[in-house]
């Protein structure tokens, strides 16, 4: 698993197609998560989970455990974080980008 930070701006994953995004300061924005502000330390563990649930959409016991105390951080239980993790499961760097227009 490995979230990767990518200058100081933007948070991603090799195992998930979520992303968080900084807003300004320790603000954050996660994709799983829309109209929520984090701070970078809830985005990580929000990337965390979504990383972890990306590895093992079935989780073991222990890994419900771990969800639990992960999605606390977050004040979401484990299986509001898993609902909520798929249900906003859009491959966000996939996006087509606005094209831009020329001064005519």
């Amino acid at each position: 698993m490995a979230i990767e930070v990518i200058s100081a701006s933007m948070m991603t994953s090799d195992e998930t197609t979520h992303m968080a995004r900084c807003v300004g300061g320790d603000r954050w924005v996660v994709s799983w998560l829309p109209g929520r502000t984090l701070t970078g330390r809830q985005a990580v563990t929000a990337m965390t989970i979504a990383t972890t649930l990306a590895g093992s959409p079935n989780p073991t016991t222990t890994e419900w455990a771990v969800l639990d105390d992960l999605a606390l951080e977050l004040g979401l239980t484990a299986r509001e974080a898993i609902f909520m993790v798929a249900r906003e499961n859009h491959d966000y760097r996939k996006t087509a980008k606005p094209r831009r227009r020329g001064i005519e």
